[in-house]
């Protein structure tokens, strides 16, 4: 059952991904997608309130709820802003720093020194990094991990992961204390009036033209709100059943998939080597998952 679970999460993950990238591909700005996303998931939430008694849900669990809600809205905003510029081979791949994200908050809030294997383990993935992309220029030849930084698209991706790490702990912290159902209903409901006041704040004047635009994308929209909620519940009962270490090491799987994705449906090139690169990257995350 684990497995399946963990397998799900990594299908419905990366199939959500191929949409939000779709839906950026024909114009639509990411904040509108997020926050029309987080408004199906919100009608889908809606019902599932009555499969549970909210009266009985503690402040411990209202307090961790807002803040992994606030932190995984403002990681998904990152996230499409990502996939409208970089490819869907590259994005994935991407999602072995969470490891060396995990790891390095683990040395400075909790004081655990990684062993060799560690370290030896993020010097992999960095030298996996240095096979998404092709040596075109001579002088972004000489410093691939310059060239890697410096891309737009991986600058949201690193703020992306970064900001789902720090949401994992009150994520985990609310599934224990309310249960995956509970924080799965209220991570959606949460998050919509914070999507609707981020493009309200930063892009309210594009609302006309993205709603025109998105009129013959509906379906699109209600496919990816099922997605990312599926998604989501299957992340509540990972963080409930205690495997974490098992299912990261799963989770590396979605890089494959994510390559295979951006090169047949989005016609990605390089394909090769990001699969090299996948590969590379996912022996690294195992050594510092298993250190």
């Amino acid at each position: 059952m684990e497995l399946l679970i963990v397998l799900g999460r990594v299908l419905f993950s990366s199939f959500s991904n191929v949409f939000q990238k779709r839906l950026t591909h024909d114009g639509l700005h990411p904040f509108f997608i997020v926050m029309m996303s987080y408004l199906v998931l919100t009608i889908i939430c809606v019902p599932l309130l009555w499969t549970f008694n909210s009266t009985e849900l503690t402040a411990y669990f209202w307090i961790n709820s807002f803040f992994a809600a606030l932190l995984d809205m403002a990681g998904t905003l990152f996230l499409v802003m990502s996939l409208s510029k970089t490819d869907l081979s590259v994005f994935g791949p991407l999602n072995a720093y969470k490891v060396v994200i995990s790891m390095i908050f683990a040395m400075l809030f909790l004081g655990e020194i990684p062993s060799g294997q560690g370290f030896a383990g993020v010097a992999i993935i960095v030298i996996g990094s240095f096979f998404l992309f092709p040596a075109n220029n001579s002088q972004i030849n000489s410093n691939r991990i310059l060239q890697l930084v410096s891309e737009r698209g991986v600058q949201y991706r690193f703020l992306s992961i970064l900001l789902f790490s720090i949401g994992t702990l009150p994520l985990k912290n609310a599934v224990v204390a309310g249960g995956p159902i509970a924080t799965t209903v209220f991570w959606c409901l949460i998050g919509f009036p914070l999507a609707v006041f981020a493009h309200h704040w930063f892009i309210k004047s594009k609302l006309k033209t993205n709603i025109e635009q998105s009129i013959k994308h509906v379906y699109d929209f209600l496919y990816l709100g099922m997605l990312i909620f599926l998604m989501q519940y299957m992340t509540m009962l990972v963080l409930s059943e205690l495997f974490i270490a098992y299912s990261l090491a799963l989770f590396q799987l979605s890089m494959v998939l994510q390559v295979f994705l951006g090169y047949r449906i989005f016609n990605e090139k390089h394909i090769a080597r990001r699969l090299l690169a996948s590969l590379v990257m996912i022996a690294g995350s195992l050594l510092v998952i298993d250190a």
